[in-house]
């Protein structure tokens, strides 16, 4: 249906760069991971990675086993937070570059795995610092090997060229993208994800939908990137409540991690627009505040105001969450709705006084969307214009 919406004569790049381990035992690749790098002449490692979750997974023990296998030494770095600050990067790579480390590897989920990838540029480039990263006063051209080790389905970050880190005393979250910056091997392993509790699996699975969303209405949005919304959606629909009801279901883990791979895969050819820009100002504020509750809050909103210009494809792609759409323009409120609808049912919060925001909080929000290195960017790719009254606008409806 949306065939034709597609511009056949747009040459477009289809970004599939790095090699994904994926599978129920994926993580047993590591012991080959560890051999290359070995014969890279790799001899020390940072690990980058959360407070417990390399160790409660299972994670750790296989890459410290694979890594003595070869006589790798790792330094370990375990402080990164959800929404992983500039001062941990620095601090990670300082100790990396203390001691001696040529590679990276990034164990956990979207969090580590941006603070890993953050630090694999800056070991390349010693007296560099996240600040200049992340403000982009400093561009990287090269970063030292990057393995993710993936522990969530949500982020795909472990696929593409992204990475996410937040400066705390601006509040700001901008967002990186550099060839340099895709892993040279991942491992997405669904064995590793079955203690994700249920609302955890909730936040990071519609994350996913999100990517597939915002990636299939950009500017830039294309025939894979639309092709790859569709099974996103429809796998996420059909598993998300099984690995709710049954976090160790490897089933329901296996097709939500997939679907959060190619989501990744998704928005690394179409880019992101209005929903991620305006989280990040979300949880930029609000350090403690999950990814996908944020994301999950101004969905519904950014659905209704983009539905217009992209009624077909939306219409489609959305079809296992709100049935019946036939890509009118006059359907962007049943869409909201059901968008709503479908998202209570599955625990998220229903706006954003839920999460602590209040009206007059709206004119800090859409200045930070529009303050924050690299959100202008991600505003320019919507398919409708973003300009501060749009924004502003969608935040207080999201209230």
């Amino acid at each position: 249906m949306w065939g034709k919406e597609i511009d056949l004569a747009q040459i477009v790049e289809i970004r599939t760069k790095t090699t994904v381990y994926f599978g129920i035992g994926a993580i047993t690749k590591m012991t080959d991971i560890a051999k290359t790098l070995s014969e890279k002449g790799i001899s020390k490692v940072v690990v980058v990675t959360g407070r417990g979750s390399h160790i409660k997974s299972g994670a750790w023990e296989h890459v410290k086993k694979a890594l003595d296998a070869v006589n790798i030494l790792p330094v370990l770095y375990s402080k990164v937070t959800s929404n992983p600050t500039v001062d941990q990067v620095d601090e990670a790579a300082n100790a990396a570059l203390e001691f001696g480390a040529q590679a990276v590897i990034a164990i956990g989920g979207g969090s580590p795995i941006d603070a890993g990838k953050s630090v694999a540029a800056l070991v390349a480039n010693p007296g560099k610092t996240a600040r200049e990263l992340y403000e982009y006063t400093f561009l990287p051209e090269k970063a030292v090997p990057i393995i993710a080790i993936n522990l969530t389905h949500g982020t795909g970050t472990e696929a593409n060229r992204f990475a996410v880190v937040s400066i705390p005393e601006k509040e700001y979250k901008p967002v990186l993208a550099y060839d340099c910056l895709y892993p040279l091997y991942s491992i997405d392993d669904p064995a590793l994800m079955t203690t994700l509790p249920p609302e955890q699996t909730a936040y990071v699975s519609i994350d996913a939908v999100n990517h597939a969303i915002e990636a299939a209405t950009t500017k830039l949005g294309n025939i894979y990137a639309v092709t790859l919304a569709r099974e996103v959606i429809s796998l996420v629909t059909r598993y998300l409540p099984l690995a709710q009801e049954d976090p160790k279901n490897l089933e329901a883990r296996y097709y939500l991690l997939y679907a959060s791979m190619i989501a990744g895969a998704s928005f690394d050819n179409g880019l992101l627009h209005l929903t991620h820009a305006m989280e990040h100002p979300l949880s930029g504020i609000k350090a403690d505040l999950p990814h996908g509750s944020g994301l999950s809050v101004l969905l519904p909103a950014v659905v209704k105001h983009i539905y217009p210009a992209k009624a077909v494809i939306l219409a489609d792609i959305l079809a296992p969450i709100v049935p019946g759409l036939k890509g009118e323009a006059t359907e962007a409120e049943a869409a909201y709705i059901g968008l709503k609808q479908w998202l209570k049912k599955h625990g998220m919060k229903q706006s954003l006084r839920e999460e602590g925001f209040v009206d007059s909080d709206v004119a800090r929000l859409t200045d930070l969307a529009f303050e924050t290195p690299s959100l202008e960017l991600l505003l320019s790719m919507a398919p409708i214009e973003a300009s501060r009254e749009t924004v502003a606008a969608i935040y207080l409806d999201s209230l």
